[in-house]
């Protein structure tokens, strides 16, 4: 079951599940959308008939509600839940509104929202299970500049290690959720301001064959690298923006301009 499925992240990590013969369903928005990624995905699985597409606002959670009974009905339930549906719009701290609204109800509620109704009959089921939640790397180190995204990306941090927590307590569970960070991919999102693939960017196919590698390995943080950025340089990053809190610095002080040659020497290799 894959949120967000008709493009980008989603689909192509679609496109890999048929491809180890799963059956999949894809909810997303805009039918159109939708029927043009069933028909990229069908050619894939085992039979036409693997492949589910289904209109869902991942933000009702009435939606996700008929989902779930429409998936258990064609399929008999799931064991995969990837909920990777996310919108990127315009914020300040100070607004609009209807941003911070949309934004949080579609990237934040939705990952709840999916969990939630998923997860008990995936739980019930008594099978190895998987649940994949999409966040960013703005989630953890929060950039200025859209204010809005990065709350809803660290909500669904903090939510995820809440599940992971709660599931690996729960006597019999064989299911376990991951957070996934991706990189700078080449997507919906990142890609509306770049028609053709800015170099630094990865595929959302490069980006899922990580997930997997990462998954396999047993990683809760599935923290991809990029063509610009390795895991040395992210991780260097992640430790000053914890270091406000400890240092007592001021916020994102990475921008603050005081802070300018501290924060570059602290990614120079070696001990700090």
């Amino acid at each position: 079951m894959v949120t967000g499925g008709a493009s980008g992240i989603g689909l192509a990590a679609a496109q890999r599940y048929c491809q180890m013969g799963l059956k999949v369903c894809i909810a997303d928005l805009g039918p159109d959308r939708l029927a043009h990624a069933k028909s990229v995905l069908e050619p894939l699985a085992a039979k036409a008939d693997d492949v589910l597409a289904v209109e869902t606002d991942v933000s009702q959670v009435e939606q996700l509600r008929r989902l779930e009974a429409t998936v258990v009905a064609k399929f008999g339930g799931v064991d995969l839940l990837m909920n990777n549906a996310g919108i990127g719009m315009s914020s300040t701290a100070l607004g609009p509104l209807d941003n911070w609204q949309r934004i949080l109800d579609a990237n934040l509620w939705g990952v709840i929202h999916g969990s939630q109704v998923f997860v008990p009959g995936m739980l019930a089921r008594g099978r190895p299970g998987l649940v994949i939640n999409t966040g960013s790397k703005q989630g953890i180190t929060t950039p200025p500049g859209n204010p809005a995204y990065n709350v809803s990306k660290a909500g669904v941090k903090a939510y995820t290690e809440a599940l992971q927590h709660q599931l690996r307590n729960t006597p019999g569970s064989l299911v376990q959720a991951h957070l996934l960070i991706p990189g700078f991919v080449h997507t919906g999102i990142s890609g509306s301001a770049h028609k053709d693939k800015p170099a630094g960017a990865w595929t959302a196919a490069q980006t899922v064959d990580f997930m997997l590698e990462r998954l396999a390995a047993g990683d809760f943080y599935i923290l991809c690298p990029d063509n610009e950025v390795n895991r040395e340089l992210d991780e260097r990053r992640i430790l000053w923006a914890a270091g406000d809190i400890v240092e007592n610095r001021p916020p994102l002080s990475r921008w603050h301009p005081k802070y300018a040659e501290a924060f570059k020497a602290s990614l120079k290799p070696g001990p700090q």
